[in-house]
């Protein structure tokens, strides 16, 4: 079976280990054609405040609507979810662990656009979808790809940013084929998702716009309680620290 690319997104109740997925958005990249996928969830987690204020999805628009697991949508995935196939997400551990909630376990192979962008462009100020959407003129062609896929485009609804993603991700090959010529720029997209970042600045506490080597300097001793005593300390971060200390 030929290789299949899902380009997807999530709306959820919410940022909480309780929160639900209310909407799923999904493209089907195949050799010949884009299948969309876009459905709306009822859940017994109500949506919180701050959530409708980045979706706009509101009870009412959830009524009737079948569980994320009873959903055509989902169950659709669940086909998909095969190990030649390859996810495709902005910030890919948010949806997976979203998806995890409702029992899906993603044998395919993650794209994380977000880590990849932080890979080829380390030092823009941002990586969020948004920021590369206007940084990169993506809405400039945005309105032509939606009128072709029947897409109504909503910043943060499911399937908009999907449809912005899409565009990123011709973005993103791009740069990694001209920065690594000779690689499989798919093959170089999952590699960089699961290679660490080297961070090299604090964007937060008492150090915040110092670099890791500065600080390294002038208070290993801060570096060194961080790697022991900070809990849920960041992958990435915990990577930096230890290769500025050389162990």
């Amino acid at each position: 079976m030929a290789k299949r690319y899902i380009i997807l997104d999530t709306e959820t109740t919410g940022t909480s280990e309780t929160d639900r997925v209310i909407q799923l958005g999904f493209m089907v990249l195949g050799e010949k054609n884009i299948e969309v996928q876009n459905e709306f969830f009822s859940s017994s987690v109500p949506i919180s405040f701050g959530a409708m204020e980045v979706h706009g999805i509101t009870p009412d628009m959830l009524e009737g609507k079948p569980q994320c697991r009873d959903s055509g949508s989902y169950k659709r995935l669940l086909e998909l979810n095969t190990n030649e196939n390859y996810l495709i997400i902005h910030n890919a551990p948010f949806d997976i662990t979203m998806l995890e909630r409702e029992g899906f376990k993603t044998q395919m192979r993650v794209i994380d656009t977000l880590r990849v962008a932080k890979h080829l462009l380390p030092d823009e100020e941002a990586h969020r979808l948004q920021y590369f959407r206007y940084k990169m003129n993506l809405y400039k062609d945005e309105q032509k790809e939606a009128d072709a896929l029947g897409i109504v485009i909503k910043a943060h609804d499911a399937i908009g940013d999907v449809l912005v993603l899409k565009l990123f991700l011709s973005k993103l090959k791009e740069m990694v084929l001209a920065k690594f010529p000779t690689a499989n720029p798919v093959e170089k997209m999952v590699d960089l998702t699961l290679t660490p970042i080297l961070i090299k600045s604090f964007n937060f506490g008492k150090y915040k716009g110092k670099t890791l080597e500065e600080v390294a300097s002038s208070d290993a001793a801060y570096l060194r309680w961080m790697l022991g005593g900070m809990e849920k300390l960041d992958e990435d971060l915990k990577y930096s620290i230890n290769e500025v200390l050389g162990n």
